[in-house]
Order: structure tokens, then sequence, then C-alpha cells
């Protein structure tokens, strides 16, 4: 196949491109521009080296390697939405918005209209396929870096032309094959940071586009505590930087409703019984698919969030048209965060995925 390799300049996208070439496919290599430090916002945002990192890499295999400029769409697809969903109370995922809107949408499009047939990114999936002609995105096989949470709300159409060649790697395997290939990038560390800012915290770099608007932090009994900067900069679930001194109290506060109208943060102690905090059932919107939908009342399993482990629930689907569903949990979850992502699984099968709309907590 002639496929188009997503190399970020990171070790896992090498040793993509590098078993892919082994594999006898004719390929070649791209670094997506997403974004440029161009407010001179504080941190690292590495952009520069990660390009020359790819360069060499790809030079080192002996493959055609480019540049390609997709900062308008992005700031248009994945900033926009990142800012719109902080701005309405909402925590919004960047990570997976990137790969729907991105890797598998903008540059997928540009891969498929100059002649390539299918795009491999780093990421520790695996992808199947099916005797209907179908393909399924599975788990990766290392349980410490499976990667398929960000990549659920891909469609068929993606998912078929998706190709993640080290899905059936341990990461300390791919180490070890990045050093037997004598990669440049071999012991460079993984990056920690957000898709496209780089590796700053996500409260400075909304601080350049979103003002600040302190108001107060009150308790479950409405008891003012302290004041915040602005509920965007806190989610659901939140334990550090509330700004309330938790040990006062000889218990640690967590962050448990954002009341917009009356500008409040809520804040309880991190238990099961403070309410607002567990909930088992909630609305799920903007449902997508890799390949099948559910049936009715069908047993699944949900991932709420990255670096949680999914747990069975029911997904109800009134009607797919509306996009909607709700989803109750066998065993209620912490912090459940309209905005969030949640994952569906049948077994290693990434069925999909939606986004936290409402909670129920009665």
């Amino acid at each position: 196949m002639r496929i188009l390799v997503a190399m970020s300049g990171g070790v896992d996208s090498s040793v993509a491109a590098a078993r892919l070439i082994e594999e006898g496919h004719d390929i070649s290599g791209a670094y997506m521009k997403n974004w440029i430090n161009e407010e001179n916002i504080a941190g690292n945002c590495p952009w520069q080296q990660d390009i020359e990192d790819a360069r060499s890499v790809a030079e080192h295999l002996g493959i055609e390697f480019h540049v390609v400029n997709m900062m308008k769409e992005y700031r248009e697809r994945v900033v926009h939405y990142l800012l719109e969903g902080y701005q309405n109370g909402v925590t919004p995922n960047p990570d997976v918005m990137c790969n729907r809107e991105m890797k598998f949408g903008v540059f997928l499009d540009y891969a498929l209209e100059n002649g390539f047939e299918a795009v491999a990114t780093g990421h520790y999936a695996r992808v199947r396929d099916n005797e209907d002609g179908t393909k399924d995105v599975l788990c990766g096989m290392d349980p410490n870096k499976n990667q398929t949470y960000f990549l659920a709300l891909l469609n068929q159409h993606q998912a078929s032309r998706a190709i993640f060649p080290i899905g059936d790697l341990l990461k300390s395997d791919l180490r070890k094959s990045a050093l037997d290939l004598g990669l440049p990038n071999a012991k460079k560390k993984d990056s920690q940071g957000i898709c496209f800012i780089g590796e700053i915290k996500m409260s400075d770099f909304l601080s350049n586009y979103v003002p600040d608007n302190p108001g107060d932090i009150v308790n479950l009994k409405g008891d003012v505590l302290g004041k915040h900067r602005g509920l965007h900069l806190y989610t659901l679930g939140q334990r550090k930087g509330i700004g309330v001194p938790s040990n006062v109290y000889k218990e640690a506060f967590v962050v448990v409703d954002k009341k917009i109208k009356e500008n409040e943060l809520v804040v309880g102690f991190d238990c099961k019984e403070t309410a607002g905090l567990y909930a088992s059932r909630c609305t799920i919107n903007g449902l997508s698919f890799v390949n099948r939908v559910p049936n009715l009342n069908e047993k699944i399993y949900a991932q709420a969030r990255y670096r949680t482990p999914s747990v069975a629930a029911n997904l109800k689907i009134e009607s797919f048209e509306d996009g909607k569903a709700e989803l109750l949990f066998d065993e209620p979850q912490r912090a459940l965060t309209p905005g969030q992502v949640c994952a569906f699984y049948s077994d290693d099968v990434l069925m999909g995925g939606g986004f936290f709309e409402s909670i129920d907590y009665s």
C-alpha cells in the first residue's frame, strides 16, 4: 500500500514508519503543522524541534518527508471548539477532537487527494478486518498505553483508512526496537503536552483568550469559602489548585458543581456521600460509532475519561438520528463531566463514543 505516516517527531510514530517499511509498503512521512506559539504564551511549544526530529528520522529511513500546514483548519476545528467549551462552562477534550477533525479528517483528506491509500499514526491501537468488509478498532496490547479512548469519535470511513503499526507492541519493546533500528530520536522523551499547545498549563493558555471572571467559592450549604478567578479554569472532580485550604478542615475539597448564572464554584468533601460527585445516570450527545450501533439495552463498557478503566453500563438509544442516548452505569461513577468524551467498548473492540451532556444525581 501507499501510506502517509503522520510523524510527530516522537519515537512512537517513528517506529510506526519503520515497521511499515519492513512490511514492504510504499510510505512517506509528514508533519502536521497545527499550531505556532505566536502569542508568546509562557511555556514550551517545541514544534520546530519536532519537525527537525521527524525529518531526521525520515532521512534515516530513506523516505520522503513533508510539512503539511493545517494551522487555519486547526484553529477553526479544534481551538475554537476548545475555547467555546470552556466559555460555556463545559470541559472539552481537544485531543479527541484532534484525531477526528485533523489526523483522520483534514490530514486524511490531504493523503487521499495526493494518491495515498491510508494514513498511519503512532497510536497504541489496532485495526481488525471483518468478513463483511468493515473494520473495527481494537485496544492496543499494552494496557498502560492503550489510546483507543482518543479515537472514540472516528467513523467507519476514517477507521477503514487508518493503520496503527505499533498497536501490538509494549512500550518497552518499542523503545528497544527504536534503539535496534538506530533511530536518531530513540531516546527522546514522550510528550506530555496537549495536542496543539505543547507542554504548558491549560490555565496559562486560556488566560490569553478567556478573560478572568472572579466569583465566590461556596460549599454545598452556600457558605462562601473563598474566591475563584473564573469557572473556566476548573473542572468537576478537581482536587488540586482550587484555592481553598483543605487542611483547615482536615478533609480534601473537590469541585462538585459550577453554577454559571451565579458564577459560583461549588466544592464539597471528596467522598461518596457528597452530593453531586457520584452519579450512575447521564445523557450522552454527539453519538458516533466506528462500525455497528449497539442494540437497544445492550451491555457495553464505558470509559468516562482517559486513564480510568471502562466499566459496565447500558446505552439506551431511542433514536440514533438525534445523536443522543441515556447511559446508565452499573455502579456510580465519580465526577462525570459535561463536555468530556465517553468511549464505548464491547470487550476490546472500540464501539464509539459521545459527549457527556447532562448528569442525573437523583
